[in-house]
């Protein structure tokens, strides 16, 4: 369970990006990523939920290794195949 998960499940179209995507989609996780500097605020939120995850590097490093131009505290796979996304016009 490392960067090398969420990569793999970038590629095949199985992550939500945040806080919202993932409280949104609990019933539909595999797996929960945050990062080390992730805001007290949305640890809370996720521990509300009931949701357990896993603490990784800071969100500059992620961001990097991932190759995303935008950091994210939280990163979510989803246990479907594939995810849908609507994207407004």
């Amino acid at each position: 369970m490392s960067v090398k998960e969420i990569k793999e499940a970038i590629g095949q179209g199985k992550v939500y990006f945040g806080i919202r995507q993932a409280l949104k989609h609990v019933k539909n996780l595999s797996n929960v990523f945050i990062a080390k500097d992730t805001r007290d605020e949305t640890v809370e939120m996720l521990d509300a939920s009931g949701v357990e995850f896993i603490v990784l590097k800071f969100k500059e490093d992620l961001s990097k290794e991932l190759n995303l131009d935008f950091e994210c505290e939280v990163f979510s796979i989803a246990s479907k195949d594939r995810i849908s996304v609507k994207v407004k016009k």
